[in-house]
């Protein structure tokens, strides 16, 4: 019988009220219908992200495999077929699937092991590997970045204006240009060093998980990345120039240009300062995506 961890059923029932409480409640029963489903045994502890849960398992063929039930959101639709149109290639290996009821039956992976992150030109060759033609039906990064420019004006007179104007003005001006001019590529969209992790074969090949799904600009993926690294930049003596450079190195190696890479990046770090206050988030949280925000306007 499946053990919901009590952090994730608390958060989610506070999030989603009753809806989420009857899903939390259903979670057992779900989580065994799949296993059987896909001839499946639970072999470790539930884990957790935001929206869902991972059950490790081990296939009737002896083969290692995660249950991955997600609560059933709007937005989460894209994870499936970003993973089918990948295929393996440069992300985890989707297995089997019911859209339906937001299943998904994946390879299992390893943790990276490392005691420092994956060098940023490492990371920009697996987005490029990730950039191939979107399929249909995945959200538009183009759509996101016009939301911005009426959204972020407008959360930021909410919140009582906490960043400086030119901060505002950049994002908003780097939005309204960037959603012009999107290319149709798949995007991972929350590529941290957290959603990477490695094959367990003699290549250790580096795979990404959990992705958000849009089509649009590989440039998008570079904040998470910094605010990964944040510690480490942070102890260079001049954390702007520790920026430029990881900047630099992520560009070559995904192939992009340099200035759509800090324009998104000044943008979305800007609109997350917000919603970092909007969610009451710790001030050094905070403090981190306000500096490149700033830095980078």
């Amino acid at each position: 019988m499946l053990t919901v961890p009590p952090g994730f059923a608390e958060s989610t029932i506070a999030r989603e009220g009753e809806a989420g409480r009857r899903w939390i409640d259903s979670l057992p029963a779900l989580a065994a219908d799949f296993l059987d489903r896909w001839a499946c045994v639970a072999s470790g502890p539930v884990l957790h992200g935001f929206v869902g849960v991972a059950i490790p398992a081990t296939r009737a063929d002896g083969f290692e495999v995660v249950l991955k039930l997600g609560f059933p959101l709007t937005y989460n639709t894209a994870e499936p077929l970003a993973l089918a149109a990948w295929n393996g290639n440069g992300a985890v290996r989707l297995l089997d699937r019911d859209d339906s009821r937001f299943a998904m039956l994946l390879e299992r992976l390893q943790p990276l092991d490392r005691p420092e992150p994956t060098p940023f030109t490492t990371i920009g060759r697996l987005a490029h590997h990730l950039a191939i033609p979107a399929p249909p039906g995945i959200p538009s990064l183009a759509d996101k970045a016009r939301a911005w420019t009426v959204d972020v004006p407008a959360h930021a007179e909410r919140l009582g204006n906490p960043l400086p104007r030119h901060v505002i003005d950049a994002c908003v001006a780097n939005a309204r240009d960037l959603a012009t001019d999107q290319p149709a590529l798949l995007v991972h969209g929350d590529l941290h060093f957290g959603n990477i992790l490695r094959t367990n074969t003699p290549t250790n090949a580096l795979r990404a998980i959990d992705p958000n799904g849009f089509t649009g600009d590989p440039a998008y993926e570079l904040l998470p990345l910094l605010r990964g690294d944040w510690q480490a930049i942070a102890a260079e003596p001049d954390p702007a120039r520790a920026i430029d450079r990881r900047i630099a190195e992520f560009t070559e190696a995904a192939e992009l240009e340099i200035d759509r890479l800090r324009r998104w990046t000044q943008a979305r770090a800007t609109e997350s300062a917000l919603w970092s206050r909007q969610l009451n988030e710790p001030t050094r949280v905070t403090a981190v995506v306000d500096t490149l925000a700033t830095t980078l306007a």
